[in-house]
Order: structure tokens, then C-alpha cells, then sequence
């Protein structure tokens, strides 16, 4: 499979400015403000082992990832939406190079390079997640990392160098996000083990070596955390993490609905390459699979880990950001046969691509026509530079005869930077959650002297905690007792309709577009 290096070279032009154009637009999500407060927080309180929300500790999530944010505050000096985000980007690149380097083992300089994009530009990373400060990107690079590990190392027969280097990656893992860290481990040895007919191995002193590696790491910090606070809650708390969208608590009814929406809900997440899918039907794709034994891997560990998720319902896509690449992968490599072949599956996916394309085109000049873009700048060049591109790609896509997929990556980098240059900024513009980000960072800024806790149960939103703890430097605590007068708490009216305040401010909540109140206790107690 031979391309033009142009493409490549435009592909890795466009690739920063796709991730990072406008990242620090949006308000945080909550669990980007959790991530995010909980970070700040160990600063605040000079305490890095054991993580606290508004000053509690925090149970649902190892500190890893909240050290890396931290990390990043740090270097750029400040609490914001980029530097917290960033970290996501800067994992995305470097779980790209990780797939190329191992990809490059066995395949083709191009097609490493299209698995990889695909990857990249399917509409889950591209549109999702690489815009969030969210841990998913960065623990699936390390159990992806883990996979390949095991594979190559089985494969020159050095078990020791499987098992003490797949779990030091298992243990990174288990410290950014818990149990889901060993499952991903166990399923993949078990099942290739098993299908190599090497299953004895997992009962030798290597991987006894690998299981010590790994609870040293894990058993280190959680001895350190032990200094600070007991472990009565923490592994209960992960468990309940790791378990709550299984079976276990949705029951068996909504389980087996899940079992045929599934399929059809991640073809959506991962377009356009999820409609690769069609290369399975083929009469030679079994005989194609088996000429590849890293194929057979990457399909063998795609389906034993995705049925923890086919059989749990209320799973999100961004927790399978791991296992897409190795469905990628097989695509990728199935795209050849097909193309070699020019069978109708690669003509109805290459012209269906091309017809979206050219609608596309013809959206393209959409933000010149509508109100609430008209505020961007340069509005007229950024359309026409997007429009001209878009309509060059499709011309060059239908008129190649071989390179149909590395232009719709072009395309869809390109799609990306528009969504950064018109969606993002129109998006906030038309957000509750921005007006909640300067109601919370109006109270931070203007109590910032004055001692403010949250009122009792007064479910006080991640989102609003951190713009309010960022203007402040302080955490903000919650309280039940011994009330003082002249302190400040944030209520909410509705939760507590009969308490007796003096209120004297007001701040937007994003969840049922609520307003709480501030205020100052008339009857303490």
C-alpha cells in the first residue's frame, strides 16, 4: 500500500491544531471538574496521597491522573480549562505513537499510518473526548500499551519480560483508574494463553514475579495512603466504581435490552470507520485473519475484553478507548484485501464516504448564512479556507484511485478545526453552564476574604466547586454543625425551605438550571 507522503505531511500539520484550537472554550463537565478540583485541592491542602473533595476524602478514583492535572497547572501557573485538558491531548499523541510503533512491526509504513488516523478522526475522539480533561484517553494508551506488551513478548517467547512489563503498565492503570486495570489484564492472558495453548505459563514463578511487581507499586501507595486515612472505604468504593454499571445494579431486564442496542450504539459513537464492520462479511475473512497471527490477537483481545461491556448496561463509549484501535487494526487490515479486490464493500464505502463528503461541501458555508456565528472572527476567511479545502479533498478523493481513505482523514481534520472555529465558540455562547462558571467564579472572587461552606446537604456541583475554589484558594468545605455567625453558605432554597437565613447573593447550578442562594445563618444551631 503505497500513498503520497503529502498526505501524511498535512495530516501531522493539521493534527495540533485539530486538538488544540478552542479547548479551554467550554465549561467543565462534572466529572472534568472532579478531576480537575480534586487536583487542586492536594495543592491547596499540601497533601498529594489521599484526595479529598470539598475537603472530604475522595474514594471513587486512585490520584494518578489527578497528579497529572496537577502537573500541568503547575508548569503553565494557573487553574484553567486548557491546562487541564491538555493533558488529554498531549496522551492522545502519545498513545498514537505507540500504536504506529507497534503497528510499524508488522505492517506497512502506510497502512500504520491509516490505522492510526482512523483512529484518531473517528467521531468519538474527534468530536468527544480529546476535547475533555478526562482520564479515559490516557488509561487506555497504558492497558492498549499492556496488550501489545503481551503480544510481542509471547511471541519471542520472553515471559519474564511479559509479565514484570505488562504489570508495571497494569499498575500505572490500576493507579489512574482502578480494578478495571486488572480486568483488562486477566482477560487478555487468559484468553491468549488459552488460544496458544501456553495456559500452564500463567502458573509459572514469572508471573508471580509480574503479580509482586504489581502489588509493590499498587500495595506502596496504598501503605502511604495508610498514614493518612484508614482503608475501610477505598477498595469497597473502587469495587462499587468498577461494578455499577454491570448487572449488579441495573438488573437483568435492562441487561438484555442492552445486549442487542449495544453493537448498534458503538457503530454510531466510532463513525465513519465503524462501517468498516462490513469487511466481515466476506467468505476469505476468516482465511485473511488467520494469515495474521497480530490480527488474531488484536481481534482475540477486542472480543474477550468487550464483553464485560456488551453485558453492562449504561456503559460509556469513552471506556473502550482501549479496545477500539484493535478493532482498527483488523480493519485496517481487511481494507487491503478488500481494496486488492475492489469487492463491493470497499465500492459502497468509498462512494457513501465521497457523498458525504460533498455534502459537507455544501454545509460548508453554513456559518457565513447563520446569526449566532456571525460574531467569529474572521469569518468570511475561516469559511472560504474550510469550504475551498473541503471541496479540493473531495475532488482529489474521487478522482484517486487508491488513496480514498487518507483523504477522508485529511477531510475530517479539517471538519475538526471548523467545529473548534464555529461550534465550540457558539456552543458556550448558548450554555448554562458559562453562566454557572461566572456566577461561581463572581461568588469566588467577591466572598474570597470570607469564610463560605456548603450548607449541609446542599448537593453542591463539582463544576460550580471548582471555578469557586479557583478564585478563592481555599477549599470549600461542607458543614452540619456548629454553625458561626458572620460565615457564608452556599444553600439551596429548595432543599431547605423552612431554614432561616439572611441571603445575600446568588449563584446558577448547570443540573435543573437551579439558582442557590448565599447567605448568612440567622438561627444557629
Amino acid at each position: 500500500m503505497k500513498h503520497p507522503s503529502w498526505l501524511y505531511i498535512i495530516a501531522c500539520l493539521l493534527l495540533l491544531p485539530a486538538l488544540l484550537i478552542n479547548i479551554g472554550v467550554l465549561t467543565f463537565i462534572d466529572d472534568e471538574a472532579i478531576r480537575s478540583l480534586v487536583a487542586m485541592e492536594m495543592k491547596l491542602s499540601d497533601n498529594f496521597i489521599t484526595p479529598t473533595l470539598l475537603g472530604e476524602y475522595y474514594y471513587n478514583k486512585p490520584p494518578l491522573f489527578n497528579w497529572i492535572i496537577l502537573a500541568t497547572f503547575n508548569l503553565f501557573g494557573n487553574y484553567s480549562e486548557y491546562t487541564a485538558r491538555l493533558p488529554t491531548v498531549l496522551a492522545l499523541l502519545g498513545y498514537s505513537a505507540t500504536i504506529f510503533y507497534f503497528l510499524r512491526k508488522h505492517f506497512d509504513t502506510a497502512s500504520s499510518f491509516l490505522a492510526v488516523f482512523i483512529f484518531i478522526t473517528c467521531g468519538r475522539i474527534l468530536f468527544w473526548d480529546s476535547l475533555l480533561a478526562l482520564i479515559d484517553i490516557t488509561f487506555s494508551w497504558v492497558i492498549f500499551t499492556s496488550f501489545m506488551v503481551i503480544y510481542h513478548f509471547f511471541e519471542k517467547k520472553k515471559f519474564t519480560h511479559l509479565f514484570v512489563f505488562s504489570y508495571l503498565l497494569i499498575a500505572v492503570g490500576f493507579l489512574l483508574k482502578g480494578l478495571p486495570a486488572v480486568v483488562f489484564q486477566a482477560t487478555t492472558l487468559l484468553i491468549y494463553f488459552w488460544y496458544r495453548r501456553r495456559f500452564k505459563t500463567l502458573f509459572s514463578l514469572n508471573h508471580v514475579l509480574g503479580i509482586v511487581i504489581f502489588i509493590a507499586i499498587v500495595g506502596g501507595y496504598y501503605w502511604t495512603y495508610h498514614q493518612y486515612n484508614g482503608l475501610d472505604h477505598v477498595l469497597p468504593t473502587l469495587f462499587v466504581e468498577s461494578s455499577k454499571r454491570t448487572i449488579v445494579n441495573y438488573g437483568f431486564l435492562k441487561t438484555i435490552t442492552h445486549l442487542f442496542t449495544f453493537p448498534f450504539e458503538m457503530v454510531y459513537h466510532f463513525l465513519p470507520w465503524s462501517l468498516l464492520i462490513i469487511y466481515f462479511f466476506n467468505h476469505q475473512v476468516l482465511h485473511w485473519i488467520r494469515e495474521k497471527p497480530f490480527v488474531i490477537f488484536c481481534l482475540l483481545a477486542f472480543c474477550g475484553n468487550i464483553i464485560v461491556y456488551w453485558t453492562s448496561p449504561e456503559v460509556y463509549p469513552r471506556y473502550l478507548l482501549m479496545l477500539a484501535p484493535l478493532l482498527f487494526i483488523v480493519f485496517t487490515y481487511l481494507h487491503e484485501k478488500h481494496r486488492g479486490l475492489n469487492s463491493w464493500q470497499y465500492r459502497f464505502l468509498r462512494y457513501l464516504f465521497l457523498t458525504t463528503m460533498v455534502l459537507i461541501c455544501l454545509a460548508s458555508i453554513a456559518p457565513l448564512l447563520i446569526e449566532r456565528t456571525q460574531s467569529v472572527s474572521y469569518l468570511f476567511v475561516k469559511t472560504a479556507s474550510i469550504a475551498i479545502s473541503c471541496l479540493a479533498l473531495s475532488l482529489i478523493y474521487y478522482q484517486s484511485s487508491s488513496h480514498h481513505f487518507s483523504v477522508l482523514v485529511v477531510f475530517l481534520l479539517l471538519i475538526r478545526i471548523a467545529f473548534n472555529w464555529f461550534v465550540l465558540p457558539d456552543r458556550n455562547n448558548h450554555d448554562f453552564g458559562d453562566l454557572c462558571r461566572k456566577s461561581s467564579e463572581q461568588i469566588g472572587k467577591k466572598y474570597a476574604t470570607m469564610p463560605l461552606f456548603v450548607y449541609k446537604e446542599t448537593d453542591m456541583q463539582p463544576t460550580n466547586s471548582f471555578y469557586i475554589t479557583k478564585e478563592r484558594q481555599q477549599i470549600v468545605r461542607r458543614k452540619y454543625r456548629d454553625f458561626k455567625e458572620g460565615d457564608l453558605y452556599i444553600i439551596d432554597p429548595d432543599l431547605y425551605p423552612d431554614l432561616i437565613y439572611e441571603k445575600i447573593d446568588e449563584m446558577q447550578v448547570r443540573h435543573g438550571q437551579l439558582t442557590y442562594d448565599i447567605g448568612k445563618l440567622l438561627m444557629l444551631n
